[in-house]
C-alpha cells in the first residue's frame, strides 16, 4: 500500500536563514530577559526597521545586523549581551 503524505504550504528555510533566524531570537531572550518581551520584539512590526524584526533577521545579513543594532539600544538591553556573538 504507498502511503500518500501531505506537503506542507510552509517553505522551509535554507541552513542560512536558520542559523539567522536563531541567532537573534537567543540575541533578543539574552538581551531583554524576559520571555514575552522578547517574542513581541521579534515578531512586531518595528517602525524604525521597516519590519517584523524576526523576518528582517532571516532574510538577510544586512537586516540580522540592523536588529541587531536595534535590539542594543533597547531601554533595558544588557549592551554585554551581545559580546561574542559577531561572525
Amino acid at each position: 500500500m504507498k502511503r500518500f503524505y501531505k506537503r506542507s504550504s510552509v517553505s522551509r528555510l535554507a541552513p542560512e536563514q536558520l542559523e539567522r533566524q536563531g541567532r537573534i531570537s537567543r540575541l533578543a531572550f539574552e538581551t531583554l530577559r524576559q520571555p514575552a518581551e522578547a517574542i513581541t520584539f521579534l515578531n512586531t512590526h518595528h517602525a524604525a526597521l521597516g519590519g517584523r524584526p524576526i523576518d528582517l533577521a532571516i532574510a538577510s545579513a544586512e537586516g540580522l545586523r540592523d536588529v541587531e543594532r536595534a535590539l542594543s539600544v533597547l531601554p533595558g538591553s544588557d549592551p554585554t549581551a551581545s559580546e561574542g556573538t559577531d561572525q
